[in-house]
């Protein structure tokens, strides 16, 4: 069946109290508008309509970033879902098909939902997402009939009959377009909060003889995001599966609930995670890597049987191969280590290529920037640099190489050559005794007085 989508996230979001519009929050390193279309598009929609009002010009980007495709509109006045739905009709002109509407701020309906969504919008003319709530006081009520849905009602205006219902409402409905929109052109403000409400579309089409149904979800599916509580127990849930996904799909979680994912970690069976790793966006972990404890990793590439830790940072750009080694409390960045390289402790790599075998001392540091523009330093294979080696990049060390520790390099160094660059050591005997016994009677002097 053909689909569109109409994802709303128009609204305010003041119980946020932020400056940042609600749908461009984070949960996992993605912003909220971001997993509701990550939902959508699992539909394969022909077209993504995104309703856009306070904060429009920051969500807009947002949404061009995430979707070129994505057609935003303007919702310049806050009428209700019903009015903000409309909004887009203009943007669906000529499509012939199954809208569904979403909501930016709630991330977690499933594409297996939404796909049991459809397949019931095949057998009616509207479609409603339900579920059973467990404290459903401020949701709105489903009123069924069997598998039939007559109507909804919002629970300020629901009777007390009609707030004893548990069947509560998630906002997100399917309905074939030209049917959606001719029921939203008759929907009236006849309630409490004077606005349009979309979900009156389903009292609407039981009036003309149209067939409504439903299909339920888990409630956590349904959780929307209206202040910094729920966004944090929105964070909650999404590392409680993605920990679970991980763990099924053979990967070792040394300490499960420490450990934070990123909407899009790519990690592969058995990797060992330790306690406190935390993993940024855009990470993949090949087969048989361990990360060990308290390391944090985002935007790079770990080849298989690596081991990274514990207390190590791996930044964007960092790509390393099979059997590398990055040890505590060392930071790469924008740097390539090849096949069976070290980088054991105490030492910044950045903007560089190590090559195969190559040995990176404690303390090295690649002084990669002038304070204008970044240089790259390249390591050739089986390298070894001496602790506290200084790369002043742009700067070449050949194959086989070696510094002496402390050495500060401003040249290449050949193939098999060894850089020293430090002050010669001066030894004077008897030197310290002498200067102690002066210090001693200065500071007796001084006592005296």
């Amino acid at each position: 069946m053909r689909t569109a989508l109409v994802i709303l996230a128009a609204g305010m979001g003041s119980r946020m109290n932020s400056d940042l519009p609600k749908v461009l929050h984070e949960v996992a390193g993605l912003p909220l508008i971001g997993h509701a279309m990550r939902a959508g598009a699992a539909l394969s929609p022909e077209r993504t309509v995104v309703v856009t009002g306070h904060g429009a010009e920051a969500v807009e980007a947002m949404v061009t970033r995430l979707n070129p495709e994505a057609v935003c509109v303007r919702q310049k006045e806050q009428l209700g879902t019903g009015h903000a739905v409309d909004q887009a009709r203009d943007a669906l002109a000529g499509f012939h098909g199954t809208v569904i509407v979403l909501y930016g701020d709630t991330p977690f309906v499933s594409a297996g939902t939404l796909e049991q969504l459809v397949a019931q919008r095949r057998q009616a003319d509207v479609a409603v997402l339900g579920f059973e709530a467990q404290e459903p006081a401020r949701y709105g009520r489903l009123v069924t009939e069997g598998d039939a849905l007559t109507r909804i009602v919002e629970a300020k205006d629901a009777t007390e009959a009609e707030l004893a219902i548990s069947l509560c409402n998630s906002g997100v409905i399917a309905a074939g377009c030209e049917t959606l929109f001719d029921l939203i052109s008759k929907l009236d403000r006849n309630n409490e909060g004077q606005e349009y409400y979309l979900t009156d579309v389903v009292g609407l089409a039981n009036a003309r003889g149209l067939r409504a149904t439903y299909v339920t979800c888990d409630e956590t599916e349904t959780m929307g995001v209206n202040d910094r509580t729920q966004l944090a127990q929105a964070e909650g849930v999404f590392q409680r599966r993605a920990r679970r996904v991980a763990m099924l799909g053979g990967v070792t979680l040394a300490e499960p609930d420490s450990v934070y994912f990123s909407h899009d970690t790519d990690i592969a069976r058995d990797v060992w995670v330790g306690p406190n790793v935390v993993f940024g966006p855009g990470v993949q972990i090949a087969q048989g890597a361990r990360i060990e404890a308290f390391s944090h990793l985002e935007g790079c590439e770990v080849g298989p049987r690596a081991n990274i830790g514990p207390f190590a940072r791996l930044r964007p750009g960092a790509q390393l191969s099979q059997g590398t080694k990055i040890g505590n409390f060392v930071e790469i960045k924008n740097a390539t280590i090849a096949d069976g390289a070290k980088v054991n402790h105490l030492s910044y790599v950045g903007d560089a290529s190590v090559g195969e075998a190559a040995n990176i001392g404690a303390g090295t540091i690649i002084c990669n920037y002038d304070g204008v523009m970044k240089h790259r330093t390249e390591i050739g294979a089986r390298a070894f640099v001496g602790s506290n080696t200084l790369l002043v990049a742009p700067v070449k060390m050949g194959a086989e190489s070696m510094t002496g520790s402390g050495t500060v390099v401003t040249k290449d160094i050949p193939d098999g050559a060894l850089a020293i660059g430090r002050a010669e050591t001066k030894i004077k005997p008897g030197f310290t005794r002498k200067f102690m016994q002066l210090l001693r009677a200065k500071k007796k002097l001084k006592e005296d007085r």
